[in-house]
């Protein structure tokens, strides 16, 4: 299995609201394992845009702390699954967590 995973990222950690965030997590997973880690700025927001920078990355699922429905509906539109209410933590850990079943996900969505 295959799977590209990408992490909004503050200071180095999960950021709380997806489209405030600094910096991109790509994570490349084969075989429930990380192969590759790598962090990326993005363009400046424009509201829309995220999704499919994200998008021309090969991600197949986004976790993110808040995002509105918007953006859910966007990253959908790309075939990439939404994830929203992850903890704040680091890239590596939340991937290991969504690998073996234990990412607790408390639904945050932003409401603008």
């Amino acid at each position: 299995m295959k799977k590209i995973l990408a992490f909004p990222l503050e200071n180095g950690i999960l950021c709380s609201h997806f489209g405030h965030c600094e910096k991109f997590a790509i994570v490349e997973v084969e075989n429930n394992n990380i192969v590759n880690i790598q962090e990326l700025t993005p363009p400046e927001h424009v509201p829309g845009l995220y999704p499919k920078w994200v998008a021309s990355f090969g991600v197949t699922d986004v976790i993110a702390g808040g995002m509105g429905q918007k953006a859910i509906d966007l990253f959908n539109q790309q075939g990439i699954n939404a994830f929203v209410g992850a903890p704040i933590k680091s890239a590596k850990e939340l991937t290991q967590e969504f690998l073996n079943g234990s990412l607790v996900l408390n639904a945050n969505y932003c409401n603008h």
